[in-house]
């Protein structure tokens, strides 16, 4: 009889394990670890967050978009969010299946939600207390790009997509610039390996967020198939993605019906990757603006920059990450890996780099993880220099480390680049001997990127430097370059 038991719990385990294992959704969430910030930190629900949400209208008339761009807020998981619209009003508005996915991936709430194959759960974003608002895509364009305004919101997410760079994206990569915006888009889902980045997420101040492959999981994540998540380079031979995300979620559905309680897997797409993304970069803002010690991190000085940083540090790797092309060697001019980006978003350990705090250069040696924001002047003379001591344990360690600025464009239409405040920077990780050596490990160099990236084992009881300068590859910058930089060293 026991023995029978257990053969029947098997079969339950192997063809039902998610009904068995969830209790709160989306999964995917809990992958990028904000369930478990969450638990570090309960307070962080969004409060106090303005997040904007740029959404395309599904339907196009002569070009002109018909307002059917907005999440169904009278679906139970928005019951009690705070959401505004933005739009021309030229026609009466409509809901979106896809906003409403979205939408529900970043302040949805719902005690009591179901779904056939998994039961009775608990539907929790990332961010259930933020303010959301809602923009369709022209409207956003005309009243913060075209006149380079300063939307208000703490960041910008948009899952939407345009193959070749124009005047919009230039000028969304100039309101990242000008006001230290954080704005985090989708870069795409490819129908083969061989098709382009797709623009605004294609830009050089924007996070650029692939989709990880779930093989129709909602709980199990793995690498990136270019075929479902496109691949880098771009056009100009620049990294991207930044980084992945899971983007299986199981969303709420528009006009699902007659008690507007529906949910659905929303698939592997990049549109849902992003708004996963933007919920731990919320959690993380939110930490930052009420922390005295870490409000520099969302500040309009390069707060955007912080964020990516921290963000992309963080990521792990997962298998086959490799940077540039695949051959035996990384290539020290392409900073990422052309599928990966810098690896699959992991929350919890971007929350303990932007806690770990804010570590100026030269103030004795940094932390085994933490950020920094500088400015490098316009000479060979002043790298900045972050020492470090790997500790006398015998077990391996890395160090991943994350440079990151923002290119400069005009600030006017057509937003073009401004090429008299280009700017190259290097990373080097470098050794110093007990004679007071340097010694190079390995460094960082692209030519055309605004990121460079270092993942390096380390060796035990050795005196480390991550040395920030100008390359020596490109003409020198006639201005000041700000940078943001982040760390961590792994056991």
């Amino acid at each position: 009889m026991v023995r029978r038991f257990v053969k029947i719990l098997m079969i339950l385990l192997v063809f039902t394990p998610l009904a068995l294992a969830v209790g709160t959704q989306p999964q995917a969430l809990d992958v990028a670890g904000v369930y478990k910030i969450a638990g570090i930190d309960p307070n962080l629900t969004g409060e106090g967050i303005s997040i904007g949400l740029v959404c395309r209208s599904d339907t196009y008339i002569d070009s002109k978009p018909q307002n059917d761009y907005r999440p169904d807020i009278s679906h139970k998981c928005f019951e009690n969010s705070s959401v505004d619209f933005y739009d021309d009003n030229a026609v009466a508005p409509g809901v979106s299946n896809h906003s409403t996915a979205i939408a529900s991936i970043l302040i949805g709430s719902d005690p009591n939600a179901s779904y056939p194959s998994l039961g009775n759960f608990s539907y929790k974003s990332a961010a259930p207390d933020a303010k959301l608002n809602v923009y369709e895509f022209w409207n956003f364009i005309v009243d913060y790009v075209f006149p380079a305004h300063w939307p208000k919101e703490d960041f910008i997410t948009m899952s939407l997509g345009w193959s070749c760079e124009a005047w919009w994206t230039r000028g969304i990569d100039n309101i990242a610039d000008s006001f230290g915006l954080l704005i985090i888009a989708s870069i795409g889902n490819g129908k083969n390996a061989y098709d382009l980045p797709l623009y605004p997420a294609a830009g050089a101040n924007v996070l650029a967020v692939g989709v990880a492959d779930s093989n129709g999981s909602l709980a199990d994540f793995n690498a990136p198939d270019a075929n479902r998540s496109t691949a880098g380079p771009t056009i100009d031979g620049r990294c991207k993605p930044d980084i992945v995300a899971p983007g299986n979620c199981l969303v709420a559905i528009a006009d699902s019906n007659p008690d507007a309680s529906g949910y659905r897997p929303s698939g592997d797409y990049s549109s849902f990757a992003a708004p996963v993304a933007a919920g731990v970069a919320s959690m993380l803002i939110q930490k930052a603006k009420t922390d005295p010690n870490l409000q520099l991190a969302a500040s309009s000085f390069a707060g955007n920059c912080v964020m990516k940083s921290i963000l992309m540090t963080g990521a792990e790797k997962l298998t086959g990450w490799h940077k540039g092309y695949p051959d035996s060697n990384d290539d020290s001019e392409y900073p990422l890996d052309f599928r990966q980006g810098a690896g699959m978003l992991d929350g919890l350990a971007a929350y303990n780099i932007l806690t770990a705090g804010m570590q100026p250069r030269l103030i004795g040696d940094v932390k085994t993880a933490g950020w920094d924001i500088n400015i490098i002047e316009p000479n060979y003379i002043a790298d900045k220099i972050y020492r470090f001591q790997t500790a006398a344990n015998p077990d391996a360690s890395g160090l991943t480390a994350t440079l990151v600025w923002n290119r400069n464009y005009q600030d006017q239409y057509p937003f073009n680049l401004n090429s008299e405040l280009w700017t190259d920077l290097q990373l080097q990780l470098r050794t110093i001997d007990e004679d007071g050596r340097i010694n190079p490990i390995d460094y960082s160099d692209s030519p055309v990127d605004n990121v460079e990236h270092l993942y390096v084992p380390l060796d035990p009881n050795t005196t480390y430097e991550l040395v920030v300068s100008h390359s020596l590859n490109s003409q020198l910058p006639k201005g000041f370059a700000v940078y943001a930089l982040s760390w961590q060293i792994s056991e």
